[in-house]
């Protein structure tokens, strides 16, 4: 269930050299080689962030949107309906709107994920092409990559189509029909750092097309840069989980974000602040990703993404308000859905991984679709195992589905191979490395399933289970306190490839009661060393169950830190698992 992480021992030594704490310096060594600069983890800078100029067919579409502009002519705007694609789609019609377009010239696109499917859709274009009048000009962000059949009927009908995306190109190339392809995932495209995401590459077009536009005279030319509207990629970036150790652009991408986002310029933030946590300081990046993202997703999951959009450019704090709490209660839907499936689909999951499979396939006849990707994962937390969810699809015939995956294991190539060997079996598939989503035919499953299961053992047979929990190691009493917290929150942003640290340490319990709706969770008060701090365990419990610990009981707890600011400054554990012990034990 859980394994002490390995650290490199060449960075361990660099980062001691800078004079960081050996248990800091043991976090970073456990999250990147010295294939990563260590300055690119302490002190990222958006000047080391690589020119837009070196992203393929950027300045294709750079000219034709200032054309556009200059001309006149109606733009769309077509993005996914996650946060990567709601963010994306902010930056892209902010940006415009900054350029001199009118509202009444843009129209936007945000597929349905259940009406219309992920990307540049059949049943999307339906719409569009039904609608009027007709955009000149066609902008898609965080999708497209795949989408060859639909950008030839959009061409067809006089739409200039520019795909701006981060997701692997197909096998076959980029989209041909497309006027401009900008993916830095593209195997001609040599911008260095493939890992941003959607809206960062939504960010980097548009940051060349306002160049553009004043070379031209076309704007001024002390027109503000677009760095204001990196509150937006932030939250995508962190959203969408690509990597924050890998990637010194989306490190300080993050990074300057969320100082934006902490001085709460935009009515959105406001309100995620007073509806989320008490102080804008608490604003970092596992609240977006955990509390915010999920909000913004829900909508996606179970109704239209628009009212996502809305949230993000609501000018007043009314308007924020309102549309966060619709989203909020998407979100409450989405966990009772969540919850249901979970309960199904683990004892699946676990049966098939006792039976040696390396890859987790689930079928849940009464799934809903919008949920696949959030079971999937929690799959992946619970077996250490790459998994699939798979519920039935629009057509009787097919199943759609969710991957996630886990280190080192290639969610897309998997399906890659397999649909080599299988030619018509995936109808659909697309992603990254840790996310895909596929459509499957119901006859095609058996086949489809041995042949993941073959592609997994030939590549991946070396890699076993993720262990639930990566061990940081123990924290002396004097660690656990505001200034040495401090110290390691300044290493932050944390997210995927560079995860949060987690401890492990016995505590004495000198009051432990649930709390919360249902009283699920558990408020602790632990006591090390004469020393009383605070904890808390969410979703510890079922409904009114009655707390497994009491007064005096010692507890070996499995921990993340952070400082509580509800009363000043205080430090405050927040437990992962726990476990009754003797006084003493301890085993790491």
């Amino acid at each position: 269930m859980r394994e002490s992480r390995s650290i490199d021992a060449s960075v361990f030594a660099e980062a001691r050299s800078c004079g960081l704490d050996p248990v800091i310096a043991r976090i970073v060594a456990g999250r990147i080689t010295s294939d990563t600069p260590l300055e690119a983890i302490l002190a990222p800078q958006l000047q080391h962030i690589a020119p837009p100029s070196l992203l393929t067919d950027i300045h294709r579409a750079a000219d034709r949107l200032q054309q556009a502009i200059g001309q006149n002519e109606r733009i769309g705007v077509l993005t996914d309906y996650d946060a990567d694609g709601l963010t994306s789609h902010a930056v892209i019609t902010e940006s415009l709107l900054r350029f001199g377009v009118s509202r009444q010239k843009l129209t936007h696109w945000i597929g349905h994920r259940l009406e219309d499917g992920y990307g540049i859709s059949e049943a999307l274009v339906d719409r569009l092409l039904d609608s009027t009048p007709l955009p000149q000009v066609l902008i898609s962000a965080d999708c497209g990559s795949s989408d060859e059949a639909q950008i030839a009927r959009l061409q067809a009908s006089g739409i200039d189509v520019i795909v701006t995306d981060h997701h692997q190109v197909s096998a076959h190339g980029p989209p041909a029909s497309a006027y401009a392809v900008v993916n830095p995932n593209r195997a001609d495209c040599h911008y260095p750092d493939k890992a941003i995401a959607g809206c960062m590459v939504s960010w980097l077009v548009m940051s060349h097309v306002r160049q553009g536009l004043i070379d031209q005279q076309a704007i001024a030319a002390d027109t503000p840069k677009l760095g204001d509207l990196l509150d937006y990629v932030a939250l995508g970036t962190v959203a969408d989980c690509v990597s924050l150790g890998s990637s010194e652009t989306n490190r300080a991408i993050v990074k300057a974000g969320l100082s934006l986002i902490r001085k709460q310029q935009r009515p959105c933030w406001q309100v995620a602040t007073s509806q989320l946590t008490r102080s804008s300081r608490d604003i970092n990046a596992e609240l977006l990703a955990f509390q915010l993202a999920p909000r913004l997703n829900a909508r996606g999951r179970i109704g239209h993404s628009l009212r996502g959009y809305e949230y993000l450019v609501a000018e007043s704090l009314a308007e924020a308000t309102n549309a966060f709490l619709d989203l909020d209660a998407d979100n409450q839907t989405r966990r009772m859905i969540e919850k249901q499936m979970i309960e199904q689909a683990k004892p699946l999951a676990h049966r098939q991984h006792s039976h040696g499979g390396f890859v987790l396939c689930v079928v849940l006849e009464t799934g809903h679709a919008g949920v696949q990707g959030i079971v999937a994962s929690r799959l992946v937390e619970a077996e250490g195992r790459p998994s699939i969810v798979l519920t039935p699809g629009n057509e009787p015939a097919m199943l759609t589905g969710s991957m996630r995956s886990i280190p080192g294991v290639d969610a897309k190539a998997l399906l890659d191979v397999v649909n080599a060997k299988l030619p018509g079996a995936l109808s659909r598939y697309g992603g990254h490395t840790g996310a895909c989503g596929l459509t499957v035919s119901k006859d095609a499953l058996p086949d489809f399933s041995r042949e993941l299961q073959e592609a997994y053992r030939t590549t991946y047979s070396h890699i076993g289970p993720k262990p639930r929990f990566m061990i940081d190691g123990e924290l002396l009493p004097e660690q656990l306190s505001v200034t040495w917290i401090e110290q390691m929150e300044a290493l932050g942003p944390f997210g995927r490839g560079f995860d949060q640290p987690v401890f492990v340490g016995v505590f004495q319990i000198v009051a432990v009661r649930p709390v919360g709706q249902g009283k699920t969770h558990l408020s602790l008060s632990l006591l090390i060393e004469g020393r009383q701090v605070r904890a808390i365990w969410f979703s510890a419990l079922e409904p009114h169950q009655p707390a497994p610990f009491k007064s005096g009981d010692w507890i070996e707890c499995i921990y993340s830190l952070s400082i509580n600011t509800f009363r000043g400054q205080e430090v405050s554990l927040t437990i992962r698992h726990g476990e009754l012990k003797q006084e003493g034990t301890m085993h790491v």
